[in-house]
């Protein structure tokens, strides 16, 4: 039976009062506890005026405090609002004006409290003492949450923007949880007991449906990093036993590189899950040899809450698949012009649609763009290019946005970011189109080398001019410290496209 967010931590609270549910260093809190906290901060937002449908804006890292707020927050009936730390004012404040909000909890920052006095919204701070203070002024605690429907908005993600202001995705308690229940039951077959990695932000979808929602839904423990470090991560897996690492490819890149002279310290790792972007085939190879933990590939978005399609366990691992569609989901390929691809062909590319229990409401007040993306029969246009096996599996060939056009040809810069990747010097790659005059797009290429490796730019230009067609080759290879990155590992193309 699908329950509501909160009343999933109120069946594990019940199960399991004393099963540790979060870890952060020394500091951690049992399923008890965490349930008398948020029930003492729902107190603390009724009596404020918090209510059922109000948004509330949270702004913090992978701290204790932000489970907390977000489920005092659903505990009242209210939507909860992620917003990443380390946004500046005009972010801040065009995040509550467009969602809204009647409150923001946020760690200390002049940008959130410059953006909540110019949007007029009650700032909450959570600074050295955490929630203490805040839960000292409760009236009291609030012992059954606001009565809410399965479709009743829980979360509004952002997008990330890359195409315009980002659009909040109103995602219910009805898409969380049930693929949270996807992610626990039949992906990771996450167990009580066992410990999850939580370097992901939770105030991304991935982190908070994936990681915390997985963990709360069937009692495991979810061991939490504030800001992703390689050194600490590989620390944490080794000192907390962990059996699960939850990452995009950037995290597992680094993993790599920092536990490469004591994989022992990765040995509790039972399973590791990538997703967020497509890993690269080779760091795959690389990542699995070196610790023997297998890693199994996936895709979603925002919008799909977020998993949708996924390499499910014990079937075969096909290295550069995000395998078949999950369970309630489905996904379709659509060609330009409209034609869905036959099953059996392994040729034609198209966009993938999915439709299922998954996919967003729709986008905070923007019924347009909601019409835009989601047909009238429930198919979401995920803008990503893809192929799909004889077996049903599915790749991703890129971004829709991604794709280059170069003299009238498309290069998809993941082929070549791959052919990348092989070189034994490369630890990074990321391939961008940039203006050119006669061509139209010329392929450039950007690099991060391997600790204590060494390739010069006509080395690597060689290297892929050697294993693909003329026109696919990059032209500029330009060797960096390190690539531009989101807050959730994501390299930022469009920063280097512009740097060009």
């Amino acid at each position: 039976m699908t329950l509501t967010l909160p009343a999933r931590l109120e069946r594990t609270a019940a199960e399991h009062p004393d099963s540790p549910a979060l870890v952060l260093g020394e500091e951690h809190l049992s399923y008890a506890e965490l349930q008398d906290q948020v029930r003492l901060l729902a107190g603390l937002l009724r009596q404020e005026g918090i209510g059922p449908g109000d948004r509330v804006a949270l702004m913090a890292p992978n701290v204790l405090a932000f489970p907390v707020v977000l489920f005092a927050t659903l505990q009242v009936g209210a939507v909860v609002v992620p917003m990443n730390p380390l946004f500046k004012r005009r972010e801040v404040e065009y995040y509550l004006e467009d969602s809204g909000a009647s409150m923001l909890w946020a760690i200390p920052s002049p940008d959130a409290a410059e953006a909540a006095q110019a949007a007029g919204v009650p700032l909450r701070t959570l600074g050295e003492d955490g929630l203490a203070p805040h839960l000292a002024e409760s009236p009291g605690p609030v012992t059954e949450a606001a009565p809410r429907d399965l479709e009743d908005d829980a979360v509004i993600l952002y997008t990330s923007g890359t195409t315009g202001r980002p659009k909040g995705a109103q995602l219910t308690h009805r898409n969380i949880g049930t693929n949270a229940d996807t992610t626990a039951e039949t992906l990771i077959l996450l167990q009580p007991g066992e410990t999850v990695l939580g370097c992901l932000p939770l105030f991304h979808v991935f982190g908070l449906t994936c990681a915390l929602m997985s963990c709360v839904t069937v009692g495991a423990t979810l061991s939490l990093i504030p800001r992703f470090d390689p050194q600490q991560a590989v620390q944490t897996i080794e000192d907390q036993k962990v059996n699960l690492f939850v990452g995009v490819p950037t995290m597992y890149g680094a993993v790599l590189a920092a536990a490469k002279d004591r994989p022992e310290a990765l040995a509790s790792l039972r399973v590791a899950v990538s997703g967020g972007s497509s890993m690269p085939v080779e760091l795959l190879r690389r990542f699995e040899s070196a610790f023997g933990c297998e890693i199994l590939e996936g895709y979603g978005l925002s919008e799909t809450s977020p998993v949708a399609c996924f390499n499910h366990p014990g079937e075969e691992h096909r290295p550069g698949s995000i395998g078949r569609a999950v369970r309630g989901c489905e996904l379709q390929l659509v060609t330009p012009e409209g034609d869905v691809v036959a099953e059996g062909d392994e040729e034609t590319l198209g966009e993938v649609w999915i439709r299922g229990e998954n996919i967003m409401k729709g986008y905070w007040g923007r019924p347009e763009a909601t019409a835009e993306a989601i047909t009238e029969d429930g198919w979401f246009r995920s803008g990503d290019i893809g192929r799909r096996d004889s077996a049903g599996n599915y790749y991703i060939v890129d971004r829709t946005k991604d794709m280059i056009l170069r003299g009238g040809l498309n290069v998809y810069p993941r082929e070549i970011e791959e052919v990348l990747y092989e070189h034994p010097a490369v630890a990074e790659a990321a391939v961008v189109g940039v203006p050119h005059p006669e061509l139209g797009q010329e392929i450039a290429a950007h690099v991060v080398l391997a600790p204590g490796a060494e390739a010069t730019e006509e080395e690597l230009i060689e290297h892929v001019k050697s294993q693909v067609a003329p026109y696919k080759y990059p032209r500029t290879v330009t060797v960096r410290d390190g690539l531009p990155k989101t807050a959730t590992g994501k390299i930022l193309k469009r920063e280097l496209t512009t740097a060009e």
